[in-house]
C-alpha cells in the first residue's frame, strides 16, 4: 500500500478519463433527479437516456481535446481547475447546439427544461471534478507528511508570485521533510493576509515565530527586488539563529522541483546588499569583438573572470598568460567545456622574463592587454620585497614597454586601493607600477601611434584567492576560533563579476593616462563580517564559535583608502566609475628611479629596496617596524663601523 501511495509512478491518463466521465454521468443523472423532484421513473425514460448518451459522446472528445485527463492529479493547480471549468462549459454549449440542430424533433426538445438541467449539471459536475483533484492532492500530501516524524519549519521571504513559485516548487519535491509556516513581507497591504492557506507575517514577527514554532530556516529568492526588506528580514533571522538559504530563479530549477537539502546557504556576498551595477553590454561588446586580447594572470580570480566575460564578446584571439601551471590547465579545461569554438592560446610565462614576453607579442600581436598578474598578499610581500618589485614593477614595465613597441591599442593595468598612501610593500610596488605606465603615456605624446595606458583601482574582492571570506569559512567549519586582526579594521569589498564588469567598462571608455576609481560602496567592518558569517552558519558568535583578535600584521592598516590626500576625482558617464587626478612624473625620472630600484632588488637587500621605494613614493610610510626607522638603522650601522681606540 505504501509503495502505491508514495511511488513516483503516474497512472494511466485513460483511467483518469474514465473516472472523469463517470463523474460527468453521475452529475447529469443527479441534475435530472433534482429537476424531477426525486421522481426516478420520470428521470430515466427513453429520451433522458438518449440525452445522457449524447452528452457522453460530446464530453469525452472535449475532455481529450483539452487534455483534462493528462494532468497529474497530485500536482493539480489553479490552471488545471480552470481548464476543468472550461471543458464542462464547452461540453454543455456543444450539447445544446447539437441537440437543437439535429435531434430537436426526435428527442422531444424542451428548451426551458433543457437549460435548467444543464445549469444544475454544470455546477454539480464542476464541483465534483474539482473536489476530486483537491482531495487527491491533499490526501497525497497528508499521507506523505505522515511518513516523517521530524520536519524543519520554514519561512519564505516575500508574498508575491515568485514566493508562490518557491512554495509550489517545494510542494512538488519528492521528499517533503519540512513544514512551511508562512511568508515574510513588510508590505502593510499583505501582512496578516493568507497565500494558499499560509499566513503572511512582518519581519518583526520573526523572533516570535522562532520562539513559538521553532523556525529553522528562511528561504529567499536570489533575484529578490525588495533589497531593503530582504536585508531587514535576514538580519532578524541571524539575530535569532535562523539559517537563510538562497533559491535561484525558477527557470534554473531542475524539472520545476526544489530539494531543500540541495539549496545553498546564503552567501556572505549577498549580505553586502549592493545595488546591481548595470553596464552597457553593447559598448563593451563593440570594444572587444574581433580583437586579439591578452590577459596576464589569466588563471587568477580576477584574470579568470576577465577571460569568461571577454569570451562572451567573441574576440578574434584570446591569449591566456600565467606562470601557474595547474590553475592555467584548469582554466583551459573550463574553456574547452563552455567555449569550445573560441580561439585561445595558453602561455606559461613569468612576466619577469622579457624574452619570453617579447616572443609572445611577436607571434600573437595582441591589440588589447589586461594586466592582472601580480603578487598581492600583503604579509608575504613584507618578507619578500625584492620579489614583489620584480613581479609588480619589473613585470609591469616589461609588458608596458612591449605594448608600446608592438603598437597595442590599449593597456589596462589592474591596481589596488593599497597603492593609495601605501603602508606596505605590495601597495608601494603597485603604486610605482601605476607611476611608470602613466609616465609612459605622457612620454609618447609626440609619437604617431599612441598606446592608451589605463589603470583601474579597486579594493578587496570577495571570493578571490586568499581573501578573508574563505579563510573565515574554513575556520568556522573547523569549529573556530575565527581570527580577526583588529576590532576596528575595515575594508572595501566587491564581488568578482562586479569588479571585472567595471574593468571592462573602464577599458572601453579610457582615452589613456587615467586612473579609474570604482564606487566600492561603504567600507565593511571585518569584525561584523566575521559575526555575520558565524550567524549564517547557524552558530552564535563568541558562544559556539570564538572570535580571537590577533593584531595587525606587518604592513597592514586599519582603513583602506581609494584616494591620496592630494588626489581629486572627475566623474565619467558611468556613475560607478570616477577618474583620479594624480601627480604625473616625468618618464626619465621614473625610469631612472625604477632602474635603481631593480638593481637594489637584485642584491636581495630588503631594507635598501624598501627605502628606495619610499624615496620614489614620498607618501609611503611603512607600518612595518623593520623598514620604518631608516635614520636609526643607519646610525646603528655607523656606530658598529667606528674604529675602536688604540
Amino acid at each position: 500500500m505504501k509503495k502505491i501511495l508514495f511511488c513516483e509512478k503516474v497512472y494511466s491518463r485513460w483511467i483518469i478519463l474514465l473516472i472523469d466521465q463517470f463523474i460527468v454521468a453521475v452529475s447529469f443523472v443527479v441534475a435530472l433527479i433534482i429537476l424531477e423532484k426525486g421522481n426516478y421513473r420520470q428521470a430515466f425514460d427513453y429520451h433522458i437516456l438518449a440525452y445522457l448518451i449524447l452528452y457522453h459522446l460530446i464530453s469525452a472528445p472535449v475532455f481529450v481535446r483539452m487534455k483534462i485527463h493528462t494532468g497529474i492529479i497530485r500536482y493539480s493547480s489553479i490552471e488545471d481547475i480552470f481548464r476543468v471549468f472550461k471543458a464542462v462549459l464547452l461540453t454543455s454549449s456543444l450539447f445544446i447546439l447539437i441537440s437543437y440542430a439535429f435531434f430537436k424533433s426526435q428527442l422531444n426538445f424542451n428548451t426551458q427544461w433543457f437549460i435548467s438541467t444543464l445549469i444544475i449539471n454544470f455546477f454539480i459536475s464542476v464541483s465534483l471534478l474539482v473536489a476530486l483533484r483537491i482531495s487527491v492532492k491533499q490526501l497525497f500530501h497528508y499521507l506523505k507528511d505522515l511518513q516523517l516524524v521530524v520536519k524543519e519549519v520554514l519561512l519564505i521571504y516575500g508574498a508575491d508570485r515568485a514566493s508562490l513559485l518557491i512554495k509550489q516548487g517545494l510542494d512538488a519535491a519528492s521528499e517533503k521533510n519540512f513544514e512551511l509556516l508562512g511568508f515574510i513581507d513588510d508590505n502593510p497591504d499583505r501582512i496578516h493576509k493568507h497565500l494558499e492557506g499560509k499566513q503572511v507575517y512582518g519581519s518583526r514577527a520573526i523572533p516570535m515565530l522562532k520562539k513559538k514554532y521553532g523556525v529553522e530556516k528562511m528561504i529567499v529568492m536570489e533575484d529578490c527586488k525588495d533589497m531593503e526588506g530582504r536585508k531587514l528580514a535576514i538580519e532578524k533571522c541571524m539575530e535569532c539563529g535562523i539559517r537563510v538559504i538562497s533559491v535561484p530563479a525558477s527557470n534554473h530549477w531542475l524539472k520545476g522541483k526544489l530539494k531543500l537539502s540541495q539549496l545553498p546557504d546564503l552567501k556572505i556576498e549577498d549580505l553586502l546588499q549592493r545595488e546591481p551595477i548595470h553596464m552597457d553590454g553593447a559598448n563593451i561588446m563593440d570594444g572587444l569583438c574581433g580583437k586579439r586580447v591578452l590577459v596576464t594572470g589569466a588563471a587568477g580570480s580576477i584574470g579568470s573572470e576577465i577571460i569568461r566575460q571577454v569570451l562572451k564578446c567573441h574576440p578574434e584571439l584570446l591569449i591566456l598568460c600565467d606562470q601557474a601551471e595547474s590553475p592555467l590547465h584548469e582554466m583551459q579545461l573550463e574553456i574547452e567545456d563552455h567555449f569550445p569554438d573560441s580561439s585561445c592560446k595558453f602561455m606559461i610565462i613569468n612576466i619577469q622574463n622579457y624574452g619570453r614576453l617579447k616572443n609572445m607579442f611577436e607571434t600573437c600581436l595582441p591589440e588589447i592587454v589586461f594586466h592582472a598578474a601580480a603578487l598581492k598578499h600583503v604579509p608575504l610581500m613584507e618578507h619578500n620585497p625584492s620579489e614583489a618589485v620584480l613581479t609588480n614593477v619589473l613585470g609591469t614595465k616589461n609588458l608596458a614597454d612591449l605594448a608600446l613597441e608592438y603598437q597595442v591599442e590599449k593597456f589596462i593595468m589592474i591596481s589596488t586601493d593599497k597603492a593609495v598612501n601605501p603602508t606596505n610593500v605590495m601597495g608601494a610596488s603597485k603604486r610605482i607600477a601605476e607611476m611608470y605606465i602613466q609616465s609612459l603615456q605622457n612620454q609618447q605624446s609626440e609619437l604617431l601611434h599612441k598606446t592608451k595606458f589605463i589603470t583601474t583601482r579597486f579594493g578587496n574582492v570577495l571570493g578571490s584567492n586568499g581573501s578573508v571570506v574563505p579563510r573565515f569559512r574554513a575556520q568556522i567549519e573547523m569549529g573556530g576560533p575565527v581570527t580577526v586582526t583588529d576590532p576596528e579594521v575595515t575594508r572595501y569589498f566587491m564581488t568578482i563579476p562586479e569588479a571585472v564588469q567595471l574593468v571592462l567598462e573602464a577599458a572601453v571608455m579610457g582615452k589613456g593616462g587615467e586612473i579609474f576609481i570604482f564606487d566600492m560602496g561603504k567600507p565593511v567592518k571585518i569584525l561584523n563580517l566575521a559575526i555575520n558569517m558565524i550567524k549564517l552558519a547557524g552558530f552564535l558568535p563568541y558562544t559556539d564559535i570564538k572570535i580571537r583578535f590577533v593584531g595587525l600584521r606587518p604592513g597592514e592598516k586599519l582603513y583602506e583608502e581609494l584616494l591620496n590626500k592630494t588626489e581629486k576625482v572627475v566623474p565619467t558617464y558611468h556613475e560607478k566609475i570616477k577618474i583620479s587626478t594624480v601627480i604625473d612624473y616625468p618618464y626619465e625620472y621614473i625610469s631612472r628611479k625604477i632602474n635603481e630600484l631593480l638593481a637594489l632588488s637584485q642584491l636581495n637587500d630588503d631594507r635598501q629596496t624598501v627605502w628606495k621605494m619610499q624615496e620614489i613614493i614620498p607618501e609611503y610610510v611603512s607600518s612595518n617596524a623593520r623598514y620604518r626607522d631608516r635614520d636609526v638603522w643607519e646610525g646603528q650601522i655607523s656606530l658598529l663601523n667606528v674604529p675602536s681606540e688604540p
